[in-house]
């Protein structure tokens, strides 16, 4: 099955004390390019992301983003400093002691003096970061394949149609040459004819004429040739493996036999079909660019 190189993937999942969203998207590229955009507190995911997608993705270039909110007050954890506390009771008691004031501390007193607290970040546990992080992406992963193998199978019907198209213009190639070779030879009797007028033609120098002109104009491995790579073709849409590369190759392949034959053919018709064929290889080519 073909799959697109281009695709999008948004997962976003609450668990006890963090929500996080991941998504994915991607572009063309000749290789796997991955980048990542995260927290400053999480860089330690990237590489653990990479090769995570490295897993179901051969081709594109990918960027992953993630977000991570912590609920307020999971991420904190408050100190008391009870020694700076205890100095500040013993001062009020001795100032009201000397001032004959009436003793009327209480919590509420002491939790007036604000540096007597610390908040501290909770150290967070890596691989249970990791764990909730994964999750997310291998749901949001699996949305982003689907859209390129729904983008593929679009894909594969348009080649396949094509290919239906270059199969049979080869067999009108294929029908169409030995045509031309006739049509030189009679054209080639008849101007010999017109010059020597009334005497004796020599036969057989103009088919020896006719098969060098037929060798030179000759299609027959060509066309072979583009069958064959018709015929790989055809195989390699079917496979369940990425196949950009190989489609590429032969892309270049189909796209040499047709420029040879255009080359070696001197009749209209043939120019024409070559023509067809040129410009639905071209079509081809801008679909594979984007196959993975």
């Amino acid at each position: 099955m073909l799959r697109s190189m281009t695709g999008f993937g948004r997962e976003h999942i609450m668990f006890e004390s963090r929500e996080i969203l991941v998504e994915i998207k991607s572009v063309n590229s000749r290789y796997y390019e991955f980048s990542s955009k995260l927290p400053r507190a999480y860089g330690y995911i990237d590489e653990k992301l990479k090769a995570l997608l490295a897993n179901k993705i051969s081709r594109g270039k990918v960027e992953v983003s993630v977000s991570i909110f912590n609920q307020v007050g999971t991420d904190a954890q408050i100190e008391v400093n009870e020694a700076l506390a205890k100095q500040y009771v013993d001062a009020l008691r001795g100032v009201s002691e000397s001032l004959s004031l009436r003793d009327d501390l209480s919590l509420n007193s002491v939790m007036r003096f604000s540096d007597i607290f610390t908040i501290k970040k909770t150290v967070e546990d890596e691989e249970v970061v990791w764990s909730q992080v994964s999750q997310v992406a291998n749901a949001a992963l699996d949305k982003f394949i689907a859209m390129r193998e729904t983008e593929g199978v679009k894909m594969h019907d348009d080649i396949s149609a094509r290919l239906d198209f270059i199969e049979e213009a080869v067999g009108k190639i294929e029908a169409q040459s030995p045509e031309t070779t006739k049509a030189y030879r009679d054209k080639l009797f008849a101007r010999i004819k017109a010059i020597v007028e009334d005497r004796n033609i020599d036969e057989a120098r103009v088919l020896t004429e006719a098969a060098i002109f037929s060798e030179k104009t000759a299609v027959d491995e060509e066309t072979v040739r583009l069958r064959s790579h018709i015929s790989q073709y055809r195989s390699l849409i079917e496979q369940e493996i990425p196949v950009g590369r190989k489609l590429d190759f032969l892309t270049q392949e189909l796209n040499r036999e047709v420029n040879t034959i255009g080359s070696k053919c001197q009749d209209l018709n043939i120019t024409k079909i070559v023509v067809d064929l040129k410009s639905e290889i071209e079509k081809i080519r801008e679909q594979i660019q984007n196959i993975e």
